[in-house]
């Protein structure tokens, strides 16, 4: 069952996974410097509270950032290998991250031989807590009995995506009801169900915690009372797009229409939110120049013996409320990769990339210049991606609501770069649109943050990059 926090969903069990890790961390230090110290640990961690949680804080950012806190990457598809492989590369994060703190605040120093054994037990118990989390409670105990009011075309589409999509299944399905407003049924006749009691007497004697209405016309099949019952009982009543939404991250674009954009939460600025959002960039951007140039002084050097000159390259994009702007990368595709003058997508085997681009797209070092991009106010860390102008004109008249994404800066990463693969097709396009639209609703500082520490785990895993 998700959780809304700062107008981002979050699923329970994450919550709670998260919530007895920190414990466990805590507890770690202070087993920590109980054996080391021989019993003495309110000399060594000092208040009762404050180190501890520093370090906790460190680890599970670290932990944030390697993505073991992304339910679409489960141990249905990392595996205990896989879950320890990226529990320990946190810890050798948590390590650095740790060490700068301890230098900018030497009060709060731990001594090396209590932190090893912290990190050892930290590992041990952290690992064992995730293996009986998720074969103990993992797949049924948290998730809601949802049922489904509608059995059309609607109903069909949301069972193909979120509900009936056995990894990433947030739900236990009750079943599908018959509505008149259905055109059709089109779910299959296993999952419906005849109800022949009032909606709101079935929910609560089959103990049903949510009721999502995907009937195909609301004018004529919409029970208002019925519904009202099962809300004043407790049964949570949420519609198709809502459920969509929460279930998936991203906003379907065939359930869409305009009042729901209007009216639901979300899609609004805020001024507060934009200087806050504009300082953290300028700040950011600075202090990632002075530990990338280094790294941006060697590729260029390297694309310069692999291909000669030009070393960056500018193109045309379209940003904040469809302005034009010169985006700035370096050169990764041969200087005649585009000589008729026709814009074309990026493939997985273009052979229109250097050796040098494709590692440097792999890094995602070519993206480095657009820092300057961030610092004179084109673009922000956070944000959809931007796109050619050719691009744009093309696939606005293709896809409903697509100019709706240019009503925040484009930026370097963003949701949709995390939760989609890269886009090279009008298909592809329309897909990572869905997940720019729930972040343009629901984006805060809070879910900046997120993409930002979930994108260093793109980096070092390099999973997404073309």
């Amino acid at each position: 069952m998700p959780v809304r926090i700062f107008s981002h969903y979050v699923q329970l069990p994450i919550v709670i996974l998260g919530a007895i890790e920190i414990l466990l961390l805590i507890g770690s230090l202070y087993f920590g410097a109980w054996v080391r110290f021989a019993g003495d640990t309110l000399t060594v961690v000092g208040p009762p509270w404050f180190r501890p949680l520093v370090f906790a804080s460190v680890v599970i950012v670290c932990m944030v950032a390697m993505g073991l806190y992304q339910t679409r990457e489960g141990r249905h598809r990392l595996g205990l290998i896989g879950i320890a492989i990226r529990l320990g590369a946190s810890f050798v994060l948590s390590v650095v991250g740790l060490a700068a703190i301890f230098y900018l605040a030497p009060g709060l120093y731990l001594g090396r031989g209590s932190l090893s054994i912290t990190f050892m037990a930290a590992f041990a118990s952290l690992f064992t807590a995730r293996f009986v989390f998720y074969t103990a409670v993992g797949d049924t105990f948290f998730k809601p009995r949802v049922l489904i009011y509608g059995a059309g075309e609607k109903a069909a589409n949301l069972l193909a995506t979120t509900v009936g999509n056995e990894p990433r299944r947030n739900s236990n399905l009750v079943g599908f009801v018959r509505s008149d407003g259905d055109i059709a049924t089109r779910v299959s006749a296993d999952k419906v169900i005849d109800c022949h009691d009032r909606l709101s007497v079935f929910a609560v004697t089959n103990d049903v915690d949510e009721i999502v209405v995907a009937i195909d016309d609301r004018r004529k099949g919409l029970p208002v009372q019925e519904l009202l019952e099962c809300k004043l009982n407790g049964v949570k009543v949420s519609d198709a797009l809502t459920f969509f939404e929460r279930e998936t991250g991203k906003v379907k674009l065939d359930l869409l229409y305009p009042s729901w954009m209007i009216f639901s939460e979300g899609f609004a600025g805020n001024r507060l939110q934009s200087v806050l959002g504009r300082a953290f960039d300028i700040l950011a951007s600075l202090a990632l120049l002075l530990v990338t140039w280094p790294i941006m002084v060697l590729v260029a050097i390297a694309i310069v013996i692999d291909d000669g000159l030009p070393i960056l390259y500018r193109q045309a994009r379209v940003g904040f409320r469809g302005e034009p702007f010169q985006v700035l990368k370096f050169r990764s595709m041969h200087t005649d990769a585009e000589k008729d003058g026709v814009a074309r997508w990026a493939s997985a085997d273009d052979n229109r990339i250097t050796r040098v681009g494709r590692v440097i797209r792999k890094f995602r070092f070519d993206e480095l210049p657009q820092i300057f991009n961030v610092l004179r106010g084109d673009m922000r860390f956070v944000g959809p991606r931007p796109e050619r102008p050719d691009f744009v004109d093309e696939l606005s008249q293709r896809i409903p609501y697509y100019r709706e994404r240019h009503c925040v800066k484009p930026g370097i990463t963003g949701w949709a770069q995390l939760r989609y693969e890269y886009g090279a097709s009008h298909a592809d396009a329309l897909e990572k649109l869905q997940y720019d639209l729930y972040y343009v609703k629901n984006r805060t500082l809070l879910l900046d943050m997120m993409i930002l520490l979930q994108t260093a785990e793109v980096i070092l895993w390099r999973s997404g990059a073309r």
